[in-house]
């Protein structure tokens, strides 16, 4: 059973940071992009953060551009989401996605879904 399990969520202060780490299991995603996706309250999902298999090209929504960093570690078989300069805009559940052997920024092509983690950032 293929799962994605997200951790490192909380509640934080304006201005600190979080690393969120998505592990997977069930079956290796070396060859497969990946990326982060958030939904707050009200709104709908939307892309945050994108990597392709050997992390050598990333893409970032603009508003978290300059602020957070996505890795991965294929040996670990864990992606990562370092997220600085949290700003109360970013309180929303983050979720990793796999898309299977593809790079995108759309949800539409990420086949692999993680739960989610809460990130709440206080003002």
């Amino acid at each position: 059973q293929v799962q994605l399990v997200e951790s490192g969520g909380g509640l934080v202060q304006a201005g600190t940071s979080l690393r969120l780490s998505c592990a997977a299991s069930g079956r290796t995603f070396s060859a497969d992009g990946m990326g982060w996706f958030r939904q707050a309250p009200g709104k709908e999902r939307e892309f945050v953060a994108a990597i392709n298999w050997s992390g050598g090209i990333t893409g970032y929504a603009d508003s978290v551009k300059g602020r957070f960093t996505i890795s991965r570690d294929n040996a670990k078989n864990t992606l990562y989401l370092q997220m600085n300069s949290l700003k109360p805009e970013d309180t929303a559940v983050y979720y990793c996605a796999a898309a299977l052997r593809a790079y995108s920024i759309y949800q539409s092509r990420y086949e692999y879904w993680g739960q989610g983690t809460q990130v709440t950032v206080s003002s």
